[in-house]
């Protein structure tokens, strides 16, 4: 018991120990408040060539780290933002800008996203709109479940003029030998 207790305290203490010697800390000087900002905003709106949806900053492998380091070795030599992010794209292409400029070329990657949102909100409208529709019609073809009596009564109510004359709605009064028309303003049944 003493003795698996033991081998699981060297093993973890193996772990904690090699997890920190993965873990590599590149320490910079710089010369001024300044260009450190301007290192990290580069680092971070710049994306590591190798990694799928990394940063440079974000990233751990080697040519992020060389990159890391061009950049830093590019900022002591006075270079602007601009020329670093133009020397990465001449060498990486545009993928190694998150936010690349609108052009011919990104024109969908820009404009694609809103597109398809207001595609998708028109076919919201539509569907709902078609709902509505058939709702209606199910009302008017007397889907809903409602009575001849009350078929009619709604007609009447709508002003439908499709159903007023027709006696399999509205009914004929002769029929019904009522000729008063009390139950239809008062809303009683008889």
């Amino acid at each position: 018991m003493l003795k698996s207790i033991l081998k699981n305290i060297i093993f973890l203490q193996l772990l904690v120990m090699s997890s920190s010697a993965l873990s590599v800390v590149e320490v910079k000087e710089f010369s001024s408040e300044k260009m450190r900002e301007r290192f990290h905003v580069l680092v971070t709106e710049l994306r590591c060539p190798k990694c799928q949806n990394q940063n440079l900053a974000d990233s751990n492998s080697p040519i992020s780290a060389d990159l890391r380091e061009e950049i830093f070795r590019m900022l002591k030599e006075g270079k602007s933002d601009q020329e670093i992010i133009d020397f990465l794209v001449v060498r990486y292409g545009e993928f190694v800008m998150y936010r690349p400029p609108v052009k011919k070329t990104t024109m969908m990657l820009w404009f694609f996203p809103g597109v398809l949102l207001l595609g998708g909100l028109a076919i919201i409208f539509s569907v709902r709109r078609r709902q509505m529709m058939r709702a209606t019609d199910d009302l008017t073809n007397n889907k809903a479940g409602l009575a001849v009596e009350e078929q009619a009564r709604l007609a009447q109510l709508l002003g439908d003029k499709k159903h007023l004359g027709d006696k399999k709605y509205l009914g004929d009064e002769e029929h019904r030998g009522d000729n008063s028309d009390a139950s239809h303003t008062t809303g009683e049944r008889k």
